[in-house]
């Protein structure tokens, strides 16, 4: 991602694409989730922690792998961001991303899930 690009532009889209806008009545219609960045030059690796049922976890994947792999978010404003998607896939959690996943794996479901 270009220097001066904003680097949470990645993770708009993955909210865009697994809710359906950035704006919403929580919870996340899919999967609450939470998506941090760290920025390391023309670098931005992204931590996702997502809570869904068993059955719902590949689909959950799959949309994060395609809002990343678009490239590009042109935000509410009209700023595109590009970048570039590499790769991706689960990690282990953080004992505070392991806190942080009890916490939205608690919220109320929505009644369309």
């Amino acid at each position: 991602m270009a220097a001066g690009s904003d680097p949470a532009a990645p993770g708009a889209a993955i909210t865009l694409e697994l809710c359906g806008s950035w704006e919403h009545v929580p919870p996340c219609p899919l999967a609450p989730h939470h998506t941090g960045h760290a920025r390391d030059g023309n670098e931005v690796k992204l931590r996702i922690v997502f809570a869904a049922e068993p059955a719902k976890e590949n689909e959950v994947r799959r949309r994060i792998e395609k809002a990343l792999a678009g490239g590009s978010l042109t935000g509410p404003g009209g700023v595109k961001t590009n970048w570039t998607f590499r790769d991706s896939g689960p990690a282990i959690l953080s004992d505070a991303e392991r806190e942080q996943a009890k916490r939205i794996a608690a919220e109320p479901q929505s009644p369309e899930t």
